[in-house]
């Protein structure tokens, strides 16, 4: 990159709003150093440029399983017998197929939009369940993967340690996730020399996996950094909490840990009315993966009342069946509707529903991945846009699409999310580093290659 980078764009949202003909300076580092009316210097980049979203939850490996447990089994179907077929597969994956799947899916995430991926990584093993000579070399190949194709990153470290609540025995296919605290210290440890700068966090896998005793030792291992955790995603996972500790699993976890900002609770799906209290007084995320979820049937968040208690959230892509930042976005706002039976749910009156999820969805983001967050913006937050000081992580929407005809600036995140037959969006550059140009991303080619190959080995054994 030169000295400095001067981009031109038709149309800019900023913390003031939307502007016309806005000239963007990017620095070596990758930031955003002057914002000012175009001139005729710099690179036009035609659309309209956004700051790219915070996906907030991926398993990265699970990519290359979309649409392969798509058939009826001879039971009833659902997230647990999901999760068999996803232990036999995992079962298969070496570290240069993980490499490869997560390219491609990072590739993905940044061509729809996501410019940042917080990977929740738990596949830490050998298949036999023996640690690799370096115990985070899972984890580094994540961060390899992130670093060629461009995403940012911040990096969960998953600590797991049991089969269910009580501390019961894991099962066979849980080998390659497993550690005891001290073996959890010793990788997160090894890899946090991989990970980026000021980018690492730890993540219990679940009060399934991990004991409120376990709990508290493997909160202290990292002083600082996200902490993430799946709680309340099915009903049988509520009613196992219940048997065995006599309480609701978010409950359970307040209980054990001290919520707060720095914590990001995934799906919550089955939290009741206190419990969504607790979550959005503590300042917490609920990090929401909507496609996931209706993928596995799990049931649909009370977003609603969430956001009326000033709650924040996050968008995750989770298991990757599809990949979309609009997507997830979508699916929120629609899940919502089909549970009220109305329109524009989790809008204010009088208020964009696309402004609203997209703003939203990129303040809890940047605070459930640990960056750039300002802990005092709460759900609603009006104009988080292109700023100075930031990085330049930024998604251009194309316009040139029938359905953006005579549309106004504001009305182009609700037709971005809710009416393009196709993705338009065009051009991304993460820290400055134009990654994807008229929609694929430059190394595409032989990522696909490299994922073709790595998923016909797998399949093939």
């Amino acid at each position: 990159m030169p000295s400095q980078r001067v981009l031109r764009f038709d149309h800019a949202l900023t913390s003031e709003g939307w502007r016309r003909d806005v000239a963007v300076t990017i620095d070596p580092s990758g930031r955003i150093t002057a914002m000012a009316s175009a001139s005729s210097e710099g690179e036009r980049i035609a659309g309209a440029a956004l700051p790219g979203l915070a996906n907030v939850h991926s398993h990265a490996f699970q990519r290359a399983m979309a649409g392969l447990t798509e058939r009826a089994g001879t039971g009833d179907d659902n997230f647990w017998s999901w999760r068999e077929l996803m232990y036999r597969f995992l079962a298969r994956i070496s570290p240069d197929d993980a490499e490869a799947i997560a390219a491609l899916a990072y590739i993905e995430m940044l061509e729809s939009g996501f410019t940042t991926v917080t990977e929740f990584h738990y596949l830490h093993h050998r298949p036999d369940g023996g640690f690799y000579d370096d115990p985070a070399e899972m984890s580094h190949r994540h961060v390899a993967a992130a670093a060629d194709v461009g995403i940012g990153m911040t990096l969960l470290p998953v600590f797991y340690a049991h089969g269910n609540f009580g501390g019961r025995p894991p099962d066979a296919g849980q080998r390659r996730f497993l550690c005891d605290p001290d073996s959890f210290a010793r990788l997160v440890q090894s890899a946090a020399r991989h990970a980026p700068p000021g980018r690492i966090g730890i993540a219990p896998h679940s009060l399934r996996a991990v004991t409120p005793q376990e709990l508290a030792v493997v909160d202290t291992i990292l002083t600082d950094g996200p902490r993430h955790i799946h709680v309340s995603e099915q009903t049988r996972e509520v009613e196992d909490c219940l048997a065995a500790h006599g309480t609701t699993p978010i409950r359970l976890l307040a209980n054990s840990v001290e919520l707060s900002p720095r914590w990001c609770l995934i799906h919550c799906t089955h939290a009741n009315p206190q419990e969504i209290e607790l979550i959005a007084s503590a300042g917490a995320v609920a990090g929401l993966c909507p496609v996931t979820e209706a993928n596995l049937g799990d049931g649909v968040f009370s977003a609603r009342d969430f956001l009326d208690c000033g709650g924040r959230f996050g968008l995750g892509t989770d298991s990757n069946i599809q990949i979309g930042a609009a997507g997830e976005l979508r699916q929120l706002e629609y899940s919502q509707r089909l549970q009220h039976r109305g329109r524009n749910v989790l809008a204010p009156r009088g208020r964009s529903t696309g402004e609203r999820l997209f703003f939203d969805a990129l303040t809890g983001g940047r605070q459930a991945a640990g960056i750039e967050a300002d802990p005092s913006a709460g759900s609603g937050a009006t104009m988080l846009g292109l700023q100075i000081g930031q990085s330049a992580d930024i998604v251009v929407i194309g316009l040139d699409g029938p359905e953006f005809t005579a549309a106004m600036p504001e009305q182009f995140l609700d037709i971005w999310i809710f009416a393009s037959p196709a993705n338009p969006v065009r051009d991304v550059f993460a820290a400055g580093r134009h990654v994807v140009s008229e929609g694929r991303h430059r190394q595409r080619p032989a990522v696909e290659r490299a994922y073709r190959a790595a998923l016909s080995r797998i399949v093939a054994d």
